[in-house]
């Protein structure tokens, strides 16, 4: 290495990295491009959300998804990234039981929509971020998304507040490959992120939307929480270089 490429090289590295902290996502390598693509794959099996309703007196239910699918994108001059995330109905699964698992699905679709032809979808329309960060330390922020849960927005078509901490992974490697010379891993994002205070009643999930639940609202209210917390686990992987 030339005198002087180990300092340029750094600082090359932490303007490209700077990107990693952007809206749940979000970085991409040199140089610069706008709306550079990572992805989280549904079927990974890794990018789960738990969604925690913890009654003062009554139960506390656990909602948990593995298979959370993302599109992120960056445009690394400008530090700015955007997210769109989904995970289907079907998917969840509610203190691992079957049916409290059927009767969430019937409390989201209010009994009026296939729950196999919907998604819960979060959209973060962007972030940008005031400096760089460094590779492998983890980067905290704040930003704000939008929920449809079965094309309803909250009753105030408001957004949810998002606390998430963000961790570049480094690509691995180049390995060699018989017919196209080398090939090289692209990188991967770790995304944790935590929204509070969620109230599902807000987006109409629940027995007061439902057919032929209204007689037991009553009977539920004193011990199921309307409120949660929501935390999500991604690694948004870059394609291959």
């Amino acid at each position: 290495m030339k005198p002087g490429t180990g300092k340029a090289h750094r600082t090359a590295m932490r303007t490209a990295l700077a990107a990693v902290s952007l809206a749940l996502a979000l970085g991409g390598p040199p140089p610069a491009r706008a709306g550079q693509p990572f992805a989280v794959d549904p079927d990974a099996g890794n990018n789960t959300f738990r969604a925690v309703f913890d009654a003062a007196v009554g139960e506390r239910i656990t909602a948990v998804s593995s298979a959370v699918a993302c599109t992120l994108a960056v445009d690394e001059a400008k530090l700015e990234g955007k997210a769109s995330c989904s995970a289907p109905l079907t998917s969840i699964r509610v203190d691992n039981d079957d049916v409290k698992s059927e009767h969430f699905r019937q409390w989201a679709t209010n009994k009026t929509i296939d729950p196999k032809k919907g998604v819960f979808k979060l959209e973060v329309p962007g972030v940008k971020l005031a400096e760089p960060v460094e590779p492998m330390k983890p980067v905290e922020f704040e930003t704000e998304g939008t929920f449809t849960i079965y094309g309803r927005q909250r009753d105030d078509k408001g957004a949810e507040k998002i606390r998430a901490t963000v961790l570049y992974l480094p690509s691995v490697a180049t390995t060699p490959h018989a017919s196209r010379g080398s090939h090289k891993q692209g990188r991967t994002i770790r995304i944790r992120a935590r929204i509070e205070n969620f109230d599902r009643e807000r987006y109409q999930i629940g027995p007061k939307w439902t057919a032929a639940w209204l007689a037991r609202v009553q009977q539920l209210a004193p011990v199921v929480a309307t409120q949660g917390t929501i935390d999500v686990n991604l690694f948004a992987m870059e394609a291959g270089q």
